[in-house]
Parts: C-alpha cells; sequence; structure tokens
C-alpha cells in the first residue's frame, strides 16, 4: 500500500519508476513550460501578473509561475513560458507578444545554414530573459520544496530551425548535411549549458520540447539523423547532475516510433492523437506522458474533460498532462476540471 506524497515525490518516483518499484498512489498531474504552459489569460488577469512583462523579470516569472500552480491545479511550476529564449540569444528577433498572444520569431537572422554565426559558449544562459529564466528558477526551488520546479528548453531541431528560414532549413537537411551538423552541433552545445544552469539553480526536472523534431516533417531517416543523436546528448548531460529529463513530440509519431524508443530520457511526452496504451504495451520500459486534447480543454466542457482526464487515469498513463501547448484562451475552469478529475483519483 503506497501512502500519499508531496507533489515533488509523486512526479519524482513516476520518472524514477525503473529505479523505485513502490510507485505513488495516482499520476502527477502536470503541465511543464516552455511550449506546454498554463500561463492563460484568466490566470494571469486573476493574479495581477501578466506577459510580455513576466519575460523579462525573474521575480515577476516566478509570481507568475506561481498564479499558474495555485489557479489550475497541475502540481508543478514551468518557466519559461515560451519557445523563444533560444533563438533570441543565438541571434533571431522576436515579437514578445501580449496577454493574449504567446511570443514568436520576428525574423530569423542567418539565411543559410552555412551561414549561422556561432555565439559565445553559455549564450543563452548569459543573455537578459536567460538570466531571468534562472533567477526564476532560483526563487521557485527555494520557496516551494515540495513542489518541483521545472525548467524547460527548446529541443535542437528547433531552436536551429528557429536561427534559418525553416521551409530552407528543412531542405538544407538534404543539401547541405555537413553544415546542418555543425548547425546543430553548436545549438545542442548551447542547450546543454543552458540545461545544466538551470539544474543548478535548482530546477527538479528538465523538459525538453522538440515539436519541429515530428515525424511528420522529418520523416524516420531524418530524425534518425538529426534529432535522436542530439537530444540524446542533452539528456546525458543532464543526468550527470541526477535530474530526470522528460522529451516532448508533436505530432503522429508513427513513423518514428522506432526511434523514439532509443531515446534515453526519462518520461515520453506526446501529442493527442497518439495512442499512449499502445507505446505502453509496445515497450513497457517507456515512462508515459500525457495526452488530454489541448482543443478539448479550449473548447469542450468540464463533464467531457472528466471523462476524457478518467480514460487517461484507466490505461495506465504514467503522468498526465496537456498533449501539446495550451491556447491562451483555454477557460480556466476546463483546465481546473482536467488538474480536479486527477486528484480525487487515489490508487491503492
Amino acid at each position: 500500500m503506497t501512502g500519499v506524497f508531496s507533489p515533488h515525490e509523486r512526479l519524482m518516483r513516476r520518472l524514477r519508476r525503473k529505479l523505485d518499484k513502490k510507485g505513488t498512489e495516482r499520476p502527477p498531474v502536470i503541465c511543464p513550460g516552455g511550449m506546454m504552459n498554463a500561463a492563460i489569460v484568466e490566470v494571469m488577469q486573476g493574479g495581477g501578473r501578466t506577459l510580455p512583462e513576466a519575460h523579462h523579470e525573474g521575480g515577476l516569472m516566478a509570481g507568475l509561475a506561481e498564479d499558474v500552480q495555485t489557479f489550475t491545479g497541475f502540481e508543478n511550476y514551468g518557466v519559461p513560458f515560451c519557445m523563444t529564449v533560444e533563438p533570441e540569444a543565438l541571434g533571431s528577433s522576436i515579437d514578445y507578444g501580449s496577454l493574449t498572444c504567446e511570443p514568436k520569431i520576428a525574423r530569423e537572422n542567418f539565411p543559410h545554414v552555412k551561414d549561422v554565426e556561432f555565439a559565445p559558449k553559455g549564450a543563452v544562459s548569459k543573455s537578459g530573459r536567460g538570466a531571468a529564466v534562472l533567477e526564476a528558477i532560483n526563487i521557485l526551488s527555494r520557496r516551494h520544496q515540495d513542489i518541483p520546479v521545472i525548467g524547460s528548453i527548446t529541443g535542437p531541431v528547433s531552436s536551429a530551425a528557429s536561427l534559418v528560414e525553416p521551409m530552407t532549413f528543412f531542405k538544407e537537411l538534404y543539401r547541405d548535411r555537413e553544415n546542418a551538423h555543425r548547425v546543430l552541433s553548436y545549438v545542442t552545445g548551447q542547450l546543454i549549458d543552458w540545461a545544466l544552469s538551470m539544474a543548478e539553480s535548482g530546477a527538479s526536472v528538465l523538459s525538453v520540447a522538440d515539436p519541429t523534431a515530428t515525424g511528420e516533417i522529418l520523416g524516420p531517416r531524418l530524425f534518425e539523423e538529426y534529432a535522436l543523436p542530439y537530444l540524446n546528448q542533452i539528456i546525458k548531460a543532464v543526468h550527470k547532475t541526477g535530474k530526470p529529463v522528460i522529451v516532448h513530440i508533436c505530432g503522429d509519431v508513427g513513423r518514428v516510433k522506432q526511434h523514439l524508443y532509443k531515446l534515453e530520457n526519462d518520461a515520453l511526452s506526446v501529442d493527442a492523437m497518439v495512442n499512449l496504451a499502445l507505446v505502453k504495451k509496445e515497450n513497457p520500459g517507456v515512462t508515459t506522458m500525457g495526452n488530454l486534447s489541448t482543443y478539448l480543454l479550449e473548447s469542450g466542457d468540464p463533464g467531457r474533460i472528466q471523462k476524457a482526464a478518467a480514460i487517461l487515469l484507466n490505461k495506465g498513463i504514467d503522468i498526465i498532462a496537456p498533449a501539446c501547448g495550451l491556447s491562451t484562451s483555454s477557460p480556466l475552469k476546463n483546465i481546473q476540471a482536467f488538474t480536479a478529475a486527477i486528484k480525487e483519483r487515489t490508487n491503492a
């Protein structure tokens, strides 16, 4: 019989499932930040701490992360609230968005992979926004030892595709493999430094979201060549700190599933169209995370959301989470219905 655990211990036990066979009384329900953050409009209006201001100031960022956790019921803090910290530090121009619109790449500054200029080591960690994220992690980890702080980073393929115009970048994965690998290696080194800085600042878990590395875009051959090795480099580097790693891949992963199982991460997060029960059946060693539809969270009603959450519980999904990035217009009552449905379930 298992006891009732703190959110931190519950998540860590699930992520270290291979080492800790005791289990937990129920799955954690989390939203890791970065691409998958829950800083929705209703939370910001309710707490009074808003974006884009909180993208730039560590104390404000930490406060907004606290508001997200308090209002939504997710069992973690997750920062930052976008996927643009890395590309900005490495040379791209950013539109910081508004209360209702997340930041986006305004302009990729390099025309081709051969033209990418390398920033000094530690460029992300030492940037203004990088420093704000690290400050927020430090504040949150010191204030809340029972709630996990997740540092979210943008994966290597997505980060590289934010430096060169994406369509050009994808073509050059075929046409200029040497320079494509040169850029991926450079970006991965920067991301490793960034992830290690997060771990040193107090992050309990590192989450890597690489939505551009979907099988629908890369296909199995390019995923194996460009996504798998560089993701594993990041995972191995973080594991040396003793911290676990979540990896999120968007879209239909059917074409690249055999390569996903070669990732050395501690949990695999996937989109709503992926059958996680089948993933568990095909590879019982995979710790599954997800994958409640974000479309349902945005446009459904609380009753339907609770039923969908119950299905995930009944399938034995290890960590419950939204399937992808939440719309900023998602109703707070829907997210609260989701988290409450998980918390009400206690398994002996």
